[in-house]
């Protein structure tokens, strides 16, 4: 299967699900939805299985980020439970609900944090990818404090790979430190790295780059790959891959 692009064929293509942008979505078919999750779990499974891995390593979190519930609800009914949202407060807004309905969702917080949003991240989420500073190291280390270290979200360290100035993320070269600072300073358990690449560029060397981090720091899970290369990521390792718009549909930005 060819993945379609997380940017479609938009002249804005490049920008990233981390990125905090103004747009609108194109209503999606149900059908299509359920279509196009079945053809990426079968892409997934083939990648896998083409590097020797076993498929049930990968878990895609379909980035349902601007999507109204009506949308996800197909997805849900499919029997997938593992989304990604970008925002505390646009989750907060359309996922209790849906919880309500589908018991056994798992959500995961792919945008930025702000550190004064940690307390209902925290309540809210089962894992957030974008820990990427020691201010926000520390306030959830003081909710992990309030609420107990078994009620505390997976966490990913993000690490900008790209060294891109736009983009949120620890530098390669300072992971290392603040992987072992978040765990020995502030006694957070560090469930994985997340990465995305910079748009335009083969994401293959910076896929391998985390890799390399996660190895050497022993942290064992990789948030990797998006719409366009999530096949790729398999194949270099990721244990999470984020698709939006190959399940939900293109996106449509306003003129």
């Amino acid at each position: 299967m060819m993945p379609i692009s997380e940017n479609g064929n938009d002249a804005r293509a490049g920008l990233s699900e981390n990125e905090d942008d103004a747009i609108a979505r194109l209503p999606g078919d149900g059908d299509d939805a359920r279509a196009r999750l079945a053809a990426i779990r079968a892409a997934i499974d083939r990648s896998a299985r083409e590097e020797g891995r076993d498929p049930a390593e990968v878990t895609l979190v379909a980035v349902s980020k601007t999507f109204e519930a009506d949308a996800i609800r197909p997805v849900l009914e499919a029997g997938h439970r593992d989304f990604g949202e970008n925002r505390v407060q646009e989750a907060k807004a359309k996922w209790p609900a849906l919880k309500a309905d589908f018991p056994g969702v798992r959500l995961h917080l792919i945008g930025p944090l702000q550190t004064n949003k940690a307390r209902e991240a925290v309540a809210l989420f089962d894992a957030i990818h974008s820990l990427d500073r020691p201010s926000l190291a520390r306030e959830l280390a003081r909710e992990q404090a309030r609420v107990g270290a078994e009620r505390m979200p997976a966490l990913f360290v993000q690490v900008n790979t790209g060294e891109e100035p736009q983009k949120a993320g620890v530098a390669p070269q300072d992971a290392d430190a603040f992987i072992r600072a978040c765990r020995e300073e502030q006694g957070l358990a560090i469930a994985g790295l997340m990465c995305i690449p910079p748009a335009g560029e083969p994401p293959s060397a910076y896929f391998a780059l985390l890799r390399k981090i996660a190895k050497r720091n022993d942290v064992d899970n990789l948030s990797m790959g998006m719409s366009a290369d999530y096949e790729q990521a398999v194949m270099l390792g990721a244990t999470h891959v984020r698709v939006g718009s190959a399940i939900f549909g293109a996106r449509a930005y306003p003129a």
